[in-house]
């Protein structure tokens, strides 16, 4: 059985191959198939982005390796599009294999560094010492909050009100302490010197106080667990060493959030201060006592310097070079003691 339509129909499909097969010929069809197949791949990666987002959200408890997985889908879609639209056109991959053998040593001291980020980044995501959103602090003292982490880089939001990017390669390498690892209280530590003469139980009673009375400092309550060890969880202050200058007291004490440990510091220092101001208890400091005795050595003056200091403020001095009789009588031929007292030395006899 014939239709009459397929004719037609044949004819017109016959004539949308010859003008595709026009099209290809044109210059510039190659890439703009390239980059039509770009646009595709990006339309349909949000479109999987957006589909998968929530549930791998609500599936994967940890924020940055739903992230990751997010990115990868992304990556991975539109890398699957620009590949279609290249065998579209009629790329060989064969060639690009070859070429990339021909440039591998080249290729790998370049991407060298970024290879080993990537490593990096695959293991502080498998060994999850920080996630997003903990508070750390760097070898360095650059203290800050964990904004994102991804398979090439760190990147830390500092108290500075900064970005800091870190290669995950540089990032493993580093000693990074996580404040907000499991339990985010944090235990902070304050030494106070004191004298010898001041009443020390007080001293220990009122630093104590001084720091309970600050609303950030945990005031008690069951003990703190730290692997198999457990400690208290109010302030404790306890006599920690006689030191050269007065009784040392080493005031231990835990803070609820360790997002203002700097504050909660100072605040504890105000309290203590003005505390220990108001009790017998006297802060401490280094003092040095110079001492002079008859083993201390013997200060020595020259006395023909100062009386020719003596003589030159009366203009009496024989100003000519000469021996000490020449100046000596010059100098007894001016006014008397009785008239000038302050040309007399001893007091006795007048002699210079």
């Amino acid at each position: 059985m014939v239709f009459s339509g397929g004719t037609p129909i044949a004819g017109a499909v016959s004539r949308l191959a010859d003008i595709g097969s026009r099209l290809a010929d044109l210059p510039g069809t190659g890439v703009l198939t390239v980059l039509a197949s770009l646009a595709v791949g990006v339309v349909l990666a949000n479109f999987l982005v957006r589909l998968i987002g929530r549930p791998v959200a609500r599936r994967v408890s940890r924020q940055s390796v739903a992230q990751t997985i997010v990115r990868g889908v992304r990556v991975g879609t539109i890398a699957a599009s620009v590949l279609v639209g290249l065998g579209a056109v009629g790329f060989r991959f064969a060639d690009l294999l070859l070429g990339t053998a021909v440039f591998s040593a080249v290729i790998g001291i370049v991407l060298a560094p970024l290879v080993g980020n990537f490593i990096n980044g695959v293991f502080i995501l498998a060994d999850q010492p920080f996630e997003i959103g903990d508070m750390i602090e760097l070898e360095d003292g650059t203290t800050g909050f964990v904004e994102d982490i991804t398979i090439r880089y760190t990147k830390i939001f500092t108290l500075d009100n900064t970005f800091l990017v870190v290669p995950n390669g540089t990032m493993r390498e580093r000693d990074v302490t996580n404040f907000s690892a499991e339990d985010e209280r944090t235990r902070r530590s304050i030494d106070v010197l004191v004298t010898y003469e001041s009443d020390i139980p007080e001293a220990r009673r009122l630093i104590e106080r001084a720091a309970r009375d600050s609303e950030a400092v945990v005031d008690g309550g069951p003990d703190i667990r730290i692997g198999v060890a457990r400690y208290m969880a109010g302030p404790d202050c306890r006599l920690h060493e006689f030191a050269d200058d007065g009784v040392l007291l080493r005031l231990r004490y835990w803070v609820k959030k360790p997002y203002k440990l700097a504050k909660v510091q100072s605040d504890v220092n105000t309290e203590i201060r003005e505390r220990l101001a108001d009790a017998d208890v006297e802060m401490a400091y280094p003092h040095r006592h110079l001492v002079f005795d008859d083993t201390s050595g013997v200060a020595r003056v020259d006395a023909a310097t100062e009386t020719s200091g003596a003589d030159g403020a009366h203009g009496a001095a024989d100003p000519t070079p000469g021996d000490g009789a020449g100046a000596t009588e010059t100098t007894e031929s001016g006014p008397s003691d009785a008239d000038n007292p302050a040309g007399s030395i001893d007091g006795s006899d007048g002699r210079r």
